[in-house]
């Protein structure tokens, strides 16, 4: 009876530890917070961790802001230390599921999905949802997303010296491939 026992819990944690997770470590998120006739505000971060696990259709992504970089040093710095205060929140995370997504659908065409989830950053969360092209490469398969998000809503605050050079409504694409 014991052996009958041990093997069922082994095939059922077998079954578990099994779900196929997909995993990019190079993902890369540009932001852009620019303002006509003002300095580009805009940055890159290619160290984007984003993990996809098909069958529950999870979508997880974990920004570490320090890897985030700009043209300009000084922009940087004041955006990672005044803006971000990454001393006391160095990351940000979206946990999400995406609508309707079966990876057996998934093909070289680019097809729109919604991805429904939570957003943190700067210690703050929201719900949101994005839309985002999935599409099969000889990669893996590529997540492009195109959203906007307003500073207030993460309680980012721009000084009123330098508001009317900063968008508050910044504009940021992900792209990843994840294997």
């Amino acid at each position: 009876m014991k052996k009958i026992i041990l093997l069922f819990l082994l095939f059922i944690a077998n079954g578990i530890v099994a779900q196929e997770k997909m995993i990019a470590s190079t993902g890369i998120i540009n932001f852009e917070a620019s303002v006509p006739f003002f300095e580009e505000v805009k940055a890159k971060n290619e160290e984007v961790t984003c993990v996809l696990t098909p069958k529950a259709n999870d979508f997880y992504c974990i920004i570490f802001i320090k890897d985030f970089h700009f043209k300009i040093g000084l922009m940087e710095d004041h955006f990672k230390r005044n803006y971000m205060e990454i001393d006391h929140y160095p990351k940000s995370t979206f946990k999400g599921k995406i609508e309707k997504f079966d990876l057996k659908d998934i093909n070289t065409v680019a097809k729109e999905y919604k991805i429904k989830g939570k957003l943190e950053i700067h210690g703050k969360s929201k719900n949101m949802t994005v839309l985002a092209k999935i599409r099969k490469v000889a990669e893996g398969i590529e997540l492009i997303s195109n959203f906007t998000l307003n500073t207030d809503d993460y309680g980012i605050e721009i000084p009123m010296m330098v508001r009317s050079k900063i968008s508050k409504n910044v504009n940021v694409q992900i792209e990843c491939v994840l294997r």
